[in-house]
């Protein structure tokens, strides 16, 4: 019972986290423009980039290595929407480079302790080269990612390590 209220909690700290990033602006004005407000209900044109599913490349530019806060990299470039299509990209293992992997794990508990025996690999070491390991962000709930290289060393020691709670997308009558 304790467990499943601490879950329930995560999940409720995890939505509210993601909801008041995705509203923060710096002016305080939580990412609302009051003087623009009214003015959208006469606008029926709808921006399709703000509606249309993205592919969205795991660590940017850095892609998915060891030593990058992707805890970070997740906090500052979401929200995430469902369908959105995480990309992660990494060089195949040779001499110069440790191997990476991605791994999802089943509850926030696993993730947080790296406990890659009770994840599922979704990619193999081979898997990120070229364009990359797509994962589809398709059901509402939490995913908590991880290279599961090293028994786990790389997810708790070199921060590889991130969560997504997908946000539903609003279609609203303005853009």
């Amino acid at each position: 019972m304790a467990t499943k209220f601490a879950q329930s909690l995560t999940l409720l700290v995890i939505i509210a986290s993601m909801f008041a990033e995705s509203m923060a602006n710096k002016d305080s004005s939580f990412g609302f423009n009051y003087t623009d407000w009214w003015s959208r209900f006469g606008n029926h044109n709808h921006n399709k980039t703000q509606l249309e599913p993205r592919k969205i490349i795991v660590g940017g530019s850095e892609h998915w290595h060891f030593g990058y806060n992707y805890t970070d990299w997740a906090f500052k470039n979401g929200p995430f929407y469902l369908n959105d299509t995480l990309v992660f990209k990494y060089d195949a293992p040779n001499a110069t480079s440790f191997p990476h992997s991605v791994y999802l794990f089943p509850n926030f508990w696993s993730f947080m302790n790296c406990d890659v025996k009770r994840a599922k690999m979704l990619a193999n070491p081979t898997q990120g080269g070229g364009e990359g390991f797509h994962f589809e962000l398709n059901k509402w709930q939490p995913y908590y990612f991880a290279c599961g290289e090293r028994n786990g060393f790389h997810c708790n020691n070199g921060q590889m390590k991130f969560t997504v709670m997908p946000m539903l997308r609003t279609f609203w009558p303005w853009p």
